[in-house]
């Protein structure tokens, strides 16, 4: 049998993260301020450290990765590359199945991997406080962590159903030092405006968004921090897919098909960006988002200029977006609850460069328990999506004979998750397509754009 685990040294971790604006065939999109015009640098600066503004709007194909966090990164990098021999075998397939392991990282997902760049670019600027939004905790648990790590004190907005389904993340972000509260809080004007008109609103990230900006604004010594959408965070991500094609090499082979979950697109951009180069270069491969049928934003969303959160205190972006009043139902991937998506990847979609799929709750789970059953690593529900899209596309290799090569991020594990598999297997969980009117409505109102 072939290898099963594809490591590499820590000297190979990347030295610079690959920024995908280089290789767009179109620019990408302006952001928009309140007045409908392009904004500039420095309206991000009033919540965001210089270096990681300077990112956000970079062409540069390669941006150096600072050694201070490259040795944080030998904690848990690189991550490994595992063949999933036993899940070939139990599906049948003649597909070859590949999955990079990011719930190594001590915070158990891939998030900390932007965590510690954020940090440091902060504490270079002598920044004292962050704030932060986080839907199923990994996000606030990875900065919470790195807080901790740079001297930073963090706050965390958690999304009020995931803080009451999910205790123990909560507790890993207490141990590590940061406040959390349950958004909406009494705490912001933002969330008191939502109580007042919700009073038992279950949350969603863009409320938690809203109320996290507001206090970084409104204080001088707190900045902001995103976990994903933005560009920077995706670039720092791509420590994922530049690592995946190291190993590849390692086994001579290559992906035909990558499939991530994709909420704000940090985990899909990770993994997906470092080979949409060699797609432009001829490569033939397809880079599949993966994303909740009960939140449909790639699949379902309008192509529009939106806010990225739910009161209207951001910029606005162009990307596909189911309205950012939009409260998802409160499906078990948390993660995976955001109105919108990371410009670079709507735009990408937008343009035909990567694709998308929704899947159902329910199918999520099955596919995680089979992939539990075989490898052995209970995943994260948010995880359980790729792995549900990639077993997908195995049974149909096992109908046509072909044999691909299919790679999945295996973004985190289940561990703090385990409520939800109980839920699933009580048969409590239930699939929720969301209703076409509903999107309808909240499409009507997008901010008038031009």
């Amino acid at each position: 049998m072939s290898q099963t685990k594809i490591l590499l040294e820590e000297s190979e971790i990347p030295t610079h993260w690959y920024n995908v604006v280089a290789d767009m065939p179109n620019p990408p999109a302006p952001p928009l301020g309140p007045d409908g015009q392009p904004i500039g640098p420095d309206a991000l600066a009033a919540i965001f450290p210089n270096a990681i503004v300077e990112q956000e709007v970079s062409a540069e194909r390669w941006i150096e990765i600072p050694e201070e966090v490259r040795e944080i990164y030998r904690l848990w990098r690189p991550s490994p590359l595992f063949r999933a021999h036993r899940l070939e075998a139990k599906l049948g397939t003649p597909a070859r199945i590949y999955y990079k392991y990011e719930g190594v990282s001590p915070a158990g997902s891939h998030k900390p991997n932007t965590a510690v760049a954020q940090a440091w670019y902060n504490k270079q600027e002598g920044v004292k406080r962050l704030t932060t939004e986080t839907g199923a905790g990994q996000w606030g648990s990875s900065l919470a962590m790195v807080g901790e790590m740079f001297g930073i004190a963090v706050r965390v907005y958690m999304v009020r159903v995931s803080y009451e389904q999910k205790p123990f993340r909560r507790s890993m972000m207490q141990t590590w030092g940061a406040e959390v509260f349950p958004s909406p809080t009494d705490k912001t004007e933002a969330g008191r405006n939502i109580l007042a008109q919700h009073p038992d609103s279950p949350g969603s990230l863009g409320i938690a968004i809203s109320e996290a900006v507001e206090e970084a604004a409104s204080r001088k010594d707190t900045n902001y921090s995103l976990g994903s959408v933005l560009n920077h965070v995706l670039l720092h991500q791509t420590v994922i897919g530049l690592e995946s094609k190291k190993q590849f090499e390692k086994v001579d082979d290559y992906p035909d098909m990558i499939f991530a979950p994709c909420g704000g697109g940090s985990n899909f951009g990770g993994v997906a960006f470092p080979y949409l180069a060699d797609k432009a270069g001829g490569k033939d491969i397809e880079l599949v988002a993966v994303e909740p049928a009960s939140c449909p934003t790639l699949t379902r969303g309008h192509y529009a200029y939106d806010f990225g959160d739910a009161v209207g205190l951001t910029p606005m972006m162009k990307m596909y977006t189911l309205g950012h009043d939009f409260v998802p139902p409160g499906i078990h991937a948390g993660g995976l609850r955001y109105h919108g998506d990371s410009a670079l990847v709507s735009q990408l979609y937008n343009e035909g460069l990567v694709s998308a799929v929704s899947v159902n709750q329910l199918a999520t789970f099955e596919a995680g328990v089979q992939f539990a059953q075989t490898e052995g690593i209970i995943p994260a529900p948010e995880s359980n999506h790729a792995i549900r899209a990639c077993i997908d596309e195995a049974l149909r290799c096992k109908e046509t004979g072909e044999t691909k090569t299919l790679f999945f991020n295996l973004s985190g594990h289940g561990h703090f998750d385990m409520a939800s598999y109980d839920k699933f297997f009580s048969g409590e969980l239930e699939d929720f397509e969301y209703p076409a009117e509903a999107i309808d409505e909240a499409l009507h109102h997008l901010p008038k754009v031009g």
